[in-house]
């Protein structure tokens, strides 16, 4: 006798029994791969991709980009224009309140505020000219983490899932810990019109210091209600229920593989972030010892525990951490203490992240990538009694690790005040190129065909930067 219980009714009715199973946060499904997209593969350089997102605009000028002409220089006025779309009032030139020095056998230069970094110079490639970006913190966001300021695209790590698929059938292949939720929020790690299961799965929410790192975790994984093997049965027969249909459906297809996935996490992803099996060591090492480290540190490991049991694209969100005036990196006043308080918050971990995937054999295939939406004007704001610095899209410093890049490479340069991108210039177009390029994905071909054409993470721009391929 045919049963009149339909597939979709037997969804609809099985979702409140598997609870948080259902949550839309657990799309992302490893076992589906690129095999079946019809882009052919480059040699891959890294196997997977750590980004290390600073939400607010770290300053260039104060950290990386040494620029003497700002000291001799400092209280005049630019001698060129600035740009005519500005986000808050400029004045002079303001010189950095912290020495520069040259470190390594590289030579990078870095401000005196990084105590820790100078360790793993020569493991880094430094790219001084990033630009064009959007003024404003979302239409930044956006761009570096979609391709396009305004409109909804699937983000990097979204096209990274979409053609590389996961190494892990039981952890998703795209994972964002403590991700922000300002600025473009939950659509910088969207999948858009890609399909659901490539989104980025939130570990941990926002908001430290009320919700920190330690309390970080897989929300609606788990369903008290109904026993695990309950569960099995369940998603058994939904299976069945659905292979006997015989009619393609994409949208149970990947709401099925959501829960198939999010049974899988409840036995894997416990492990995968239980910090307690660290060893002390490991734990100095990153600065995971309740000072102010500590919630970067938690972060970073986590972010290496992900990397070595395969999943694809993590992204660690440095975001919301300032006790005094909560504004992430965007000291638009307070420059010298919230710079201060910034690089002591993630300086250790940063560089503990690096020696760590190194002497794990990591780091040769994981590619570390480390910015934020732009950098800061080389001049004061006015009207500060506290000096900062405005916005600035048009200049500014990212640098990558391991994955293949030239260690120990300075590429790229501004002007000699910091402003203007004057020698390789980067876009986030270029940037967004060579890191699919890295990762063995020629750009031009990664396609998906939506609304009756072809999208692409970097539309119809993007070039390779090959100066900062090994």
């Amino acid at each position: 006798m045919k049963s009149n219980f339909s597939r979709r009714a037997m969804l609809d009715k099985m979702c409140v029994g598997f609870g948080g199973l259902a949550f839309n946060s657990i799309l992302a499904n490893p076992s589906f791969s690129s095999q079946d997209n019809d882009f052919p593969n480059l040699k891959p350089r890294a196997k997977r991709i750590i980004f290390l997102f600073m939400h607010g605009g770290p300053s260039h000028v104060d950290l990386f980009d040494y620029k003497p002409a700002l000291k001799s220089n400092h209280g005049k006025t630019l001698p060129f224009p600035e740009r005519k779309v500005q986000f808050a009032a400029r004045g002079n030139i303001f010189a950095p309140p912290w020495s520069f020095r040259q470190v390594g056998q590289s030579g990078h230069w870095m401000s005196d505020l990084w105590q820790h970094l100078p360790e793993v110079a020569d493991d880094l490639c430094m790219l001084n000219s990033l630009c064009e970006t959007n003024v404003s913190h979302g239409g930044a966001c956006m761009k570096l983490h979609t391709g396009d300021e305004a409109l909804l695209r699937p983000s990097l790590g979204s096209w990274v899932s979409y053609g590389l698929g996961s190494e892990n059938e039981n952890l998703p292949s795209f994972v964002t810990i403590c991700p922000t939720s300002l600025h473009g929020g939950v659509n910088n790690f969207g999948s858009a019109f890609l399909p659901a299961r490539h989104q980025g799965v939130a570990l941990g929410t926002p908001g430290y210091p009320n919700a920190p790192a330690s309390e970080a975790k897989f929300h609606y994984m788990n369903n008290p209600s109904v026993g695990k093997s309950e569960q099995q049965l369940q998603i058994d027969l939904l299976r069945k229920l659905h292979q006997a249909n015989q009619v393609t459906n994409d949208q149970l297809e990947t709401r099925i593989k959501s829960f198939e996935l999010a049974f899988k996490m409840q036995m894997s992803a416990p492990e995968a972030i239980d910090l307690s099996k660290e060893s002390e060591s490991t734990r100095n090492l990153y600065g995971m010892d309740g000072s102010e480290t500590d919630n970067f540190a938690r972060q970073c490991i986590l972010a290496r525990r992900l990397a070595e049991r395969g999943v694809r694209f993590i992204q660690v969100s440095h975001a919301n951490s300032l006790p005094f005036n909560n504004e992430q990196w965007d000291q638009h006043s307070h420059l010298e203490k919230g710079h201060s308080i910034n690089v002591r918050q993630i300086d250790k971990p940063i560089t503990g992240l690096i020696k760590d995937l190194k002497a794990r054999g990591l780091l040769d295939d994981t590619l570390v990538l480390w910015g934020g939406e732009f950098g800061r004007t080389p001049t004061a704001q006015k009207g500060n009694n506290e000096v900062g610095r405005d916005h600035h899209p048009d200049g500014f410093t990212m640098w990558m690790a391991g994955g293949g890049v030239r260690a120990g490479l300075t590429y790229g340069a501004t002007d000699e005040f910091g402003y203007h991108a004057v020698k390789d210039r980067m876009t986030i177009h270029d940037l967004h190129a060579t890191i699919l390029y890295m990762m063995g994905i020629n750009h031009t071909e990664l396609n998906y065909h939506h609304n009756g054409r072809d999208f692409r993470l970097t539309d119809v721009y993007g070039n390779v930067a090959h100066k900062i391929i090994a």
